[in-house]
């Protein structure tokens, strides 16, 4: 594993969230991914690090995305939300990550 070169404590702050969605069970079905939001100022090797620290399991390659944020109304000014990074976290064959398991127990 390759999180030797990391701190314990900036792995643990890379992953925020991740997206549970209709496209994001799409694309771990079809290409064995998980989608997570991240830190903005996250690098791949920061992601690929923190996931196999997590949730112990070996990860392939990592693609990012920037999501700008989106245009909305406060009343009678417009405002914007901030813009978020996400990652596709591509596994190892015979790897998953399975949320529902993990709330469970």
């Amino acid at each position: 594993m390759s999180n030797k070169k990391f701190s314990q404590e900036r792995l643990m702050n890379v992953l925020q969230a991740p997206q549970i969605s209709e496209k994001a069970t799409l694309v771990a079905e079809q290409h064995a991914q998980v989608i997570f939001r991240v830190a903005s100022d996250a690098t791949k090797p920061e992601i690929k690090a923190a996931v196999e620290l997590m949730f112990k399991v070996n990860v392939e390659s990592v693609q990012v995305a920037c999501v700008k944020g989106k245009q909305k109304r406060f009343g009678t000014s417009m405002g914007r939300r901030k813009d978020w990074k996400k990652a596709y976290v591509c596994l190892a064959p015979g790897q998953e990550i399975n949320f529902a398991a993990n709330e469970q127990g």
